[in-house]
């Protein structure tokens, strides 16, 4: 089994990231953890346990993987052997009218920070972390999950980019030998248990919850029938542990979950937790134009990650409410949503 003994962490602000630091500090007290992020408009490096983030073995550098030598002298400066890479831009919407933002920081970043770690050739892990979005829509009525060997169809510029990085990894794993792993994630939502990195309010929980607790209508694409399937933080921080340490150099692992919810669904279960039951949801809806092109439905099969060990853990009304509770909290450190 792999152990990580300094790990660089890219986007370790953001908040997949940021959890993932939380995690690590917490759990592996052996680990020395660098974090590079250019603290962009999501980024919160208030998301990092201010105990934890203090320790020696914690270090964090504001810095874009687009400098290649500044990435290579980190590299080298602290001496890493483990990567994760999270840094990307990653709301769909955002993507629709930045394409070539998404193409630069998704695609080019990934490739600057593969060319250093190539240059620096000490890397013994490098985990690449994309997306479900990669495959393209699945229809309601397909029972099986898109599978790591299925071809990737992506259907949107932001699953695209993420593709593009994707094959940019695996030219790097085949051309020169650099231990790739590349992980798929359905959407990830809530916090560690006892920490505080939520979600940047753009994405449906969290701007959802932020909505309601302002008594603002939630503005609902289409018909709402779209279908998302969700994993609390906590589940996806212990499914990359378990890829990390037990997953195979060169392979690909899907990490989703049955929390399949349609986003009507979603409105309706975080009404309940905000507004209580007697609550009308018809009350709390804006019906807004949908997106250019917006995927109905993705599905992953999961049972390759389930073969090391892995299972989903956090029951997903309880991560709602626990995520409503907390940006009932913190409402006031977030700015107006659209």
């Amino acid at each position: 089994m792999y152990r990580a003994e300094r790990i660089l962490i890219t986007g370790g602000a953001g908040f997949i990231g940021s959890n993932m630091v939380n995690y690590i500090l917490k759990v592996s007290p052996e680990t020395k953890i660098v974090v590079i992020d250019k603290l962009d408009y999501c980024s919160r490096p208030a998301n990092w346990n201010p105990g934890l983030a203090r320790a020696p073995r914690f270090t964090f550098i504001k810095g874009d993987i687009l400098d290649t030598q500044h990435v290579l002298e980190i590299l080298e400066e602290h001496e890493i052997e483990t990567v994760i890479h999270f840094a990307a831009q990653t709301h769909v919407d955002n993507s629709f009218c930045n394409v070539t933002d998404f193409i630069r920081d998704n695609i080019e970043g990934t490739n600057n920070l593969l060319r250093a770690c190539h240059l620096w050739g000490k890397i013994k892990r490098f985990l690449h972390i994309s997306t479900d979005e990669v495959y393209g829509e699945v229809p309601f009525e397909q029972k099986e999950g898109c599978k790591e060997t299925d071809p990737l169809r992506p259907t949107n510029p932001y699953a695209a980019s993420k593709a593009g990085a994707e094959h940019i990894a695996c030219s790097y794993a085949k051309s020169f030998g650099l231990p790739i792993i590349i992980t798929r994630a359905n959407n990830v939502y809530g916090s560690l248990r006892g920490e505080g990195a939520h979600q940047y309010p753009e994405k449906l929980i969290p701007k959802f919850s932020l909505m309601l607790l302002r008594g603002q209508k939630l503005t609902i694409h289409g018909e709402g029938r779209a279908r998302r399937n969700f994993i609390h933080a906590e589940d996806i921080c212990r499914a990359l542990e378990t890829i990390l340490q037990r997953g195979e150099i060169g392979e690909i692992y899907n990490i989703g979950t049955t929390c399949e919810y349609s986003v009507l669904e979603v409105a309706e279960k975080l009404l309940r937790v905000i507004h209580g039951k007697a609550a009308k949801l018809e009350d709390h809806l804006a019906y807004v134009e949908d997106r250019h092109f917006n995927d109905c439905r993705y599905h992953l099969d999961s049972s390759k990650l389930r073969a090391l060990g892995w299972e989903e853990e956090v029951d997903f009304d309880e991560g709602l409410s626990e995520t409503a509770a907390w940006f009932h909290s913190h409402e006031k450190e977030f700015g107006p949503v659209f």
